[in-house]
């Protein structure tokens, strides 16, 4: 509906248009065709084309003062008006017609069932072989089909395809997908695995205090795994409170869940297109492991002695002896950027905490683990470690050159 302010039955010329254009008229409410009829009325008894330029644009003012329509609309309605009769049009939605019907959507759901719905291209070569190679006739629209089209088919109504597709990733219910958020506090732990040929290593580091442990197992499975990772959350000095991982099956599946809800420790898992989530321990995945074990291949067999390794030598190396890079919390508030400038061994991390005590298992003390510290220097142990690894690589390697059956120690 379009509104007119005032009634104009007593409008004869210009004069009496600036007279009543200060005056407060009658609200009318005209349908779009009444407006029309009503202007071309008024524009005539003005005989606006032989007005002059100023007139002309008096009346134009008057049409936007007591109009709801734009200046440019009223000078394009003004200017058809003054030459001929204005007429609403109906409008009429245009429906483009479909060009394949639903029995050409319901073959190509049949020919996605009988073929266990393959990509495009083949479906399009097969629904041409249908119709020109062995002469079924229905198939002949549905040919014409462009590759690109048959998934804008797929999506329709009509289509209803029984096939469900086996590699599509599932959901499953066990952790929560998001990102832990420790507060400042030691017990949210990041596992990963990194392969080695024949054998697999368990990663396992805290983030605030960069705490790792290393474990290798032969394989990745339930037998081998639950052991370790009890092991490895006993390990810990401090008490975990999460249990955060990739969504692999060999940390996503029940004997895990059932294992951390048994000691209660909260499990979540990495979000999808966040590769950030793992970040911290897949650094350390290539500047511990690989860079002290290398790439070479390692036989199942061996996997015992180099948890033994991990577990005597490389673990307390890690986190009594080689430092870490921590971000200063300092730059960050006032410049706010993140900088690692600040360098200590995960224990030295730990050791001025507030409540430090708090963190720590009811059977660890720090005087136990200063004696860790303190019985060897940093130097002292990282040539311990590196003697013990030397022996590793001419086990393995005199391990390969008897056909690969390794002789385990006693």
């Amino acid at each position: 509906m379009l509104q007119i302010k005032m009634e104009d039955l007593t409008l004869k010329d210009i004069k009496n248009i600036l007279e009543t254009e200060s005056l407060s008229g009658k609200i009318e409410y005209l349908t779009k065709q009444e407006f029309y009829n009503w202007l071309t009325n008024f524009l005539k008894r003005l005989q606006y084309q032989k007005l002059c330029k100023k007139e002309k644009s008096e009346v134009l003012t008057f049409l936007y003062l007591f109009t709801d329509y734009k200046p440019g609309y009223i000078r394009k309605l003004v200017s058809k008006a003054a030459k001929e009769s204005l007429r609403s049009k109906q409008y009429a939605r245009s429906s483009t017609p479909k060009k394949y019907s639903t029995q050409d959507v319901l073959l190509l759901a049949q020919t996605d069932i009988a073929h266990q719905r393959l990509n495009s291209h083949a479906t399009k070569h097969i629904l041409e072989r249908e119709s020109n190679l062995y002469g079924h006739q229905e198939y002949e629209n549905i040919s014409k089909v462009s590759s690109s089209h048959i998934y804008n088919l797929r999506e329709r109504n009509a289509y209803d395809c029984a096939y469900k597709n086996g590699t599509k990733a599932r959901v499953v219910d066990i952790g929560e997908t998001k990102k832990p958020q420790p507060n400042g506090k030691p017990g949210s732990i990041r596992v990963d695995t990194v392969h080695q040929r024949d054998i697999y290593y368990i990663n396992a580091i805290d983030e605030v205090l960069q705490w790792e442990l290393i474990f290798a197992v032969p394989k990745i499975s339930e037998f081998f795994l639950e052991p370790i990772l009890e092991l490895m959350l006993q390990t810990f000095p401090f008490k975990i409170f999460n249990f955060h991982s990739d969504r692999g099956s060999e940390y996503i599946n029940h004997t895990v869940a059932k294992l951390l809800n048994k000691l209660m420790i909260h499990q979540t898992k990495s979000r999808s297109r966040h590769c950030n989530d793992q970040a911290l321990v897949e650094c350390k995945n290539g500047c511990v492991i690989r860079k002290h074990m290398g790439y070479g291949y390692i036989a199942q067999e061996v996997a015992p002695l180099i948890n033994r390794f991990c577990v005597d030598y490389m673990n307390i190396y890690v986190n009594f002896h080689r430092p870490c890079a921590f971000r200063n919390l300092e730059i960050e508030e006032k410049e706010g950027r993140i900088v690692y400038d600040t360098y200590l061994t995960p224990y030295e991390r730990l050791k001025p905490m507030d409540n430090a005590l708090s963190f720590l298992k009811p059977n660890i003390s720090l005087s136990y683990l200063n004696n860790v510290e303190m019985e060897f220097s940093d130097n002292e142990f990282a040539d311990i470690l590196q003697i013990e690894k030397e022996k590793i690589r001419k086990l393995i390697a005199k391990g390969k050159k008897i056909g690969g059956s390794f002789p385990l120690p006693v």
